[in-house]
């Protein structure tokens, strides 16, 4: 995609909020990352000069009025609020605000204090009351004039630029936890979530834990569905799996509307099967708790967005809703997102069940159809015969995620009748025949664990490429799924190269960027980078913590990643750093000793602590060490110091929900590319394979999911310092520096673009992979 020139890129500094009010409210159920999104709006907006309100208690708040429910809020009011789940200015359900009376109060209250924009953030029913408001206002501004008073004449020039900022939840990690107990106790669980009208997080988690069944109320089970249940359960647990989850969204239904409750499935397992089995409602525990990193660095950029909205509109700007599509920042109008989620439920009440599946987004029907690929396997009658072996491999340093890529790279080449082959320890093991079959029973339970469990070593092919192809010949091996970080993309390039000599290469191959570091060419995201953000902010938080008790405090805290500063910058974003030190970003003497005035002046607030991220490769001579000993020294008197080295912390622990699922889907798709390639470069009784195009990295770009040849990244790659060229997470870097209250330059060239929604009835490629 081609750059904007210099003259036709817009710049953040250049909008200004002089003269304008922005209220932030939060309504309907909290929701981790609220709090983020405020801290946003408040600051972004103040940052431009603007006014910004907090609305307490939602849009009971706004009806309401008063000094204690409309209240100006200042810089220092939004710190520390960044890692508290919640909403801590309150959210209610408001009856009230449904009925016009209710609205033209809210109306009256706004306009009495000048306010010209609002920012809510909120879920589905927020979105009703927006849109509906947002049509009223005209008329309510003209009911407010014929009533008189002294304000009255203002009205009529009164703009009302209305934003939404749609937020979404991470399953609580309470499901995992009793994955675990069922482990120990042999039981049956079933588990209800939230989801009385979208099952989204039901399919998620189920995808994420790798559920034996999931119920949601978009696609109810077909007649009959409870007697194949039960011979799933009892064929897994004869197969020597010792748990079964079944997850239920709360609002699961069957064939005939009719709701299916968890005490239903329980006792259908138990008089069925006589499982020992447990019914747990996790209710409001999906709603608490610390939000992730992706919550907060999701919340923080659509709140950035939504000011940017903000600034920009007129009088005849359309609502909007702002929201993440890939990791570009969208607008959508809001009319046809409430309309969308009219469609859904009117498709779901006539029993349009396919139809509710595809209108809920590309996203959430691949979601479907790969936990269908995975979760189901067919009877050895109905696979497909293929002779096709396909070996898999780890290569590189271990990222979170990794078994969770081998799990469905397993089982969708056993669905596509494939015979699937696992190579221990990576290039070195391949080398060393360290392979064997793979079958479906053992990759169960393989996503929630860490590592990798078929072993991963940083050794390349290149000086072992005639026993590696010794080792292809032996096993017949017909295709390569290579998942890892750098070295499994040198690697891949030294197999390309080695075509020429050897036929045994010949074949198609797919790399699968893993690697917590996030630097590998061709990909936005890598699996394994989300949960060492998860470990960063963590640690961080725990830091501030101490920060806040012990006052005029700041913290050096050193992040992996080589030379690139994917960890430290978008890490320092999500827990709220003052600064972050990277290789990308050169820096001096100078630099340093501003980053320590502005600490100074900071500890003269009301905010006595500060944090400080850098890279571990960052500059060698400005060191984790010299920049503790700087810091130490020109703080002296104001603010002590302290240093934290988070080392390999960063690549340990279980892999993230969201980690669990990118691996998922990114290798399923991967999986089916090599089919297709096979069945393409089938001839005379072989695969022959020696283009280009059949040696390829599959990536996130932008919105996508694309494959590319690595040749063709060559040019895009510093092989020196092991990172891409251009890396998108820059852009996130100056946000960082604003919310910290740096001065600084934003690009927003590529914010305001209005889109629409897209209506996903007609089914594209029939893959199970979908985008992010």
């Amino acid at each position: 995609m081609a750059q904007p020139d210099n003259q036709s890129k817009r710049f953040f500094e250049s909008l200004s909020g002089a003269g304008k009010s922005i209220a932030v409210l939060t309504s309907g159920g909290d929701a981790q990352g609220m709090n983020a999104a405020v801290r946003a709006v408040v600051r972004m907006g103040i940052y431009v000069g603007a006014k910004v309100y907090f609305i307490r208690e939602g849009y009971q708040g706004m009806v309401d009025g008063g000094e204690e429910n409309i209240k100006e809020a200042s810089w220092e009011s939004v710190s520390s609020m960044l890692q508290m789940g919640g909403t801590v200015i309150g959210s209610a359900r408001c009856k009230e605000f449904r009925s016009h009376e209710g609205r033209l109060k809210a109306a009256h209250n706004l306009v009495q204090r000048g306010i010209t924009n609002l920012c809510v953030i909120g879920g589905d029913g927020s979105l009703t009351g927006a849109n509906l408001f947002r049509e009223e206002w005209s008329g309510l501004l003209e009911e407010l004039v014929q009533q008189g008073g002294e304000w009255g004449c203002s009205f009529s020039k009164c703009c009302l630029g209305f934003y939404f900022v749609c937020e979404h939840m991470i399953l609580s990690n309470a499901i995992f936890s009793l994955a675990h107990l069922s482990f120990s106790h042999q039981r049956t669980f079933v588990l209800e979530v939230m989801g009385r009208h979208c099952g989204y997080l039901a399919l998620v988690s189920a995808l994420a834990c790798g559920a034996d069944w999931v119920l949601i109320p978009e696609m109810p089970p077909e007649d009959g569905w409870e007697e194949k249940m039960c011979q799933k359960l009892s064929a897994n647990r004869a197969g020597m799996k010792r748990l079964n989850i079944i997850i239920v969204a709360e609002g699961a239904i069957d064939c005939n509307n009719k709701p299916i409750t968890t005490d239903h499935v329980k006792d259908l397992v138990v008089r069925c099967l006589g499982f020992d089995t447990r019914v747990t409602i996790l209710g409001h525990v999906q709603r608490g708790g610390t939000p992730s990193a992706f919550d907060r660095i999701l919340a923080s950029r659509m709140g950035v967005e939504a000011v940017i909205a903000l600034l920009e509109t007129t009088a005849n700007t359309p609502a909007c809703v702002v929201s993440l599509c890939g990791n570009q920042a969208v607008r959508l109008p809001l009319m046809e997102c409430v309309q969308m989620t009219q469609e859904v439920q009117k498709a779901m009440d006539e029993k349009k069940f396919e139809e509710a599946v595809k209108l809920r987004g590309r996203s959430f029907e691949n979601n479907l159809k790969t936990y269908k690929l995975l979760a189901h396997r067919k009877l050895e009658s109905e696979l497909p015969h293929s002779n096709f072996n396909i070996a898999v491999l780890n290569v590189g340093a271990p990222a979170a995620g990794m078994n969770a890529a081998v799990r469905s790279a397993v089982r969708v080449g056993i669905s596509e009748g494939h015979k699937m082959f696992a190579v221990n320890d990576g290039f070195e093991g391949f080398y060393k025949g360290q392979i064997k079959e793979i079958k479906w029973a053992d990759v169960g339970g393989w996503t929630g664990q860490g590592g990798s469990l078929l072993g991963t070593k940083r050794t390349l092919p290149a000086k072992h490429v005639e026993k590696i192809a010794e080792q292809m010949r032996a096993h017949n091996i017909n295709a390569l799924l290579v998942i890892g970080g750098f070295e499994a993309y040198l690697g891949l390039m030294e197999l390309l190269e080695a075509r020429g000599k050897y036929d045994e290469f010949c074949v198609p191959m797919v790399m699968v960027p893993a690697t917590v570091s996030n630097n590998v060419p061709g990909s936005d995201l890598s699996i394994g980078a989300d949960t060492a953000l998860n470990a960063i902010t963590d640690t961080c938080d725990r830091i501030k913590q101490s920060a806040s008790g012990t006052k005029r405090r700041v913290f050096i805290i050193e992040t992996m990643g080589g030379y690139c500063g994917y960890l430290a910058s978008v890490g320092g974003l999500a827990a709220g750093a003052d600064a972050a030190y990277i290789y990308e970003e050169p820096f001096d003497i100078r630099d340093l000793q501003s980053n320590v005035e502005h600490l100074t002046e900071k500890m003269k607030g009301a905010i006595q602590r500060g944090l400080v991220l850098r890279n571990e490769n960052s500059n060698e001579n400005y060191t984790t060490d010299f920049i503790y000993q700087l810091y130490s020294e020109e703080g002296r008197g104001v603010f002590d110091c302290r240093k934290n080295v988070l080392g390999h912390m960063q690549q340990g622990g279980a892999p993230s929900p969201f980690d669990r699922n990118f691996g998922t889907k990114i290798s399923a798709k991967a999986m089916l590319w090599l089919t297709k390639k096979m069945n393409e470069t089938f001839r005379q009784g072989r695969v022959f394979a020696n283009t280009e195009d059949t040696c390829c990295l599959l990536g996130m770009r932008r919105r996508a999911l694309v494959f590319q040849p690595v040749v063709q990244l060559k040019d895009e790659t510093d092989f020196v310092h092991r990172i891409p060229k251009e890396q998108w997470w820059l852009k996130l870097r100056p946000l960082m520096k604003i919310l910290a209250k740096y001065k600084t330059s934003y690009d927003v060239s590529d914010s305001g673009q209005l889109e629409h929604v897209v209506r996903n009835i007609q089914p594209k490629e029939s893959d199970p992979s979908g985008a992010m």
